[in-house]
């Protein structure tokens, strides 16, 4: 498979959490991918969460409910080892859909409610840091101007 250019940043969908056009940075110096959730919580071998914050347009409030889900450990940009639940979805960039694993975080400080780490990137994509939402302006540009076949 060919590997798709990416700049440091983008806006993606995840079709199965029903979120479109979210902020994602790329971070190749982040193993795993991780997604901005609250009120995590397990209870009768079910995980809760809530996805992303109420000024996003995709937020609904609403817990999402997953009975496969795993638990790791991932060192923190400040060298700190957390326990972070994984979850399993997919991701829409450049058109393509992907499978991914997303731990579960709060990221409520930071700009970007998800990073795409190098278990994601790789094999896959080529990063720029010079260029930015590379795959969203591929979609703006296709919804525009679509290609008659």
């Amino acid at each position: 498979m060919d590997r798709i250019l990416i700049g440091r940043t983008d806006k993606v969908d995840f079709p199965k959490l029903g979120f479109s056009e979210v902020d994602v940075k790329i971070d190749t110096g982040a193993y795993t991918s991780s997604i901005h959730c609250t009120h995590i919580y397990e209870d009768d071998d079910r995980l809760f969460c809530t996805f992303l914050d109420p000024q996003h347009p995709s937020y609904d409030g609403n817990k999402m409910i997953f009975t496969a889900y795993d638990v790791t450990a991932v060192k923190s940009s400040n060298g700190e080892i957390q326990t972070r639940y994984v979850v399993q979805s997919n991701i829409r960039i450049f058109n393509k859909v992907f499978k991914i694993s997303l731990t579960l975080s709060s990221r409520e400080d930071m700009r970007f409610p998800v990073l795409l780490g190098r278990k994601f990137l790789t094999k896959k994509f080529i990063v720029d840091t010079a260029l930015t939402d590379l795959s969203y302006n591929n979609k703006i540009h296709e919804f525009k101007n679509p290609i008659e076949k």
